[in-house]
């Protein structure tokens, strides 16, 4: 069976092309983003050794990029969120996910009182 292609696959085999080829329309945050997730658990972050006590059988592990935009490092944070806002929702309805940009006067109001507008 092979194994599942991750978005770190995609990004070290074409990001160095892509980065070239949108150079001007990348952010510096964008790139930076880019990078953690191309060396997201690999030995370029560094990594530890896991030992079972049992039968001494010794693992490497990789060091995590920690980014926010990174799917390996977030997949958890990720859950838990699905898993409080599936809490909140009523049994026996339908619910659709709408998400929609605010005009910007309200945008900045929202900013500033970001718990009131989001428990509206």
């Amino acid at each position: 069976m092979r194994a599942a292609l991750e978005v770190a696959d995609i990004f070290r085999r074409c990001g160095p092309q892509y980065r070239q080829s949108h150079a001007g329309g990348l952010s510096r945050a964008q790139r930076r983003a880019m990078s953690a997730i191309e060396l997201c658990r690999t030995a370029a972050l560094g990594g530890h050794v896991e030992q079972c006590h049992a039968c001494a059988h010794q693992r490497i592990t990789y060091n995590s990029c920690r980014h926010r935009a990174c799917p390996k490092c977030q997949s958890l944070a990720r859950a838990q969120w699905l898993e409080h806002r599936q809490a909140e929702l009523l049994p026996g309805v339908e619910y659709f996910h709408v998400v929609f940009t605010l005009p910007e006067p309200i945008a900045a109001l929202a900013w500033q009182n970001k718990r009131v507008l989001y428990d509206i």
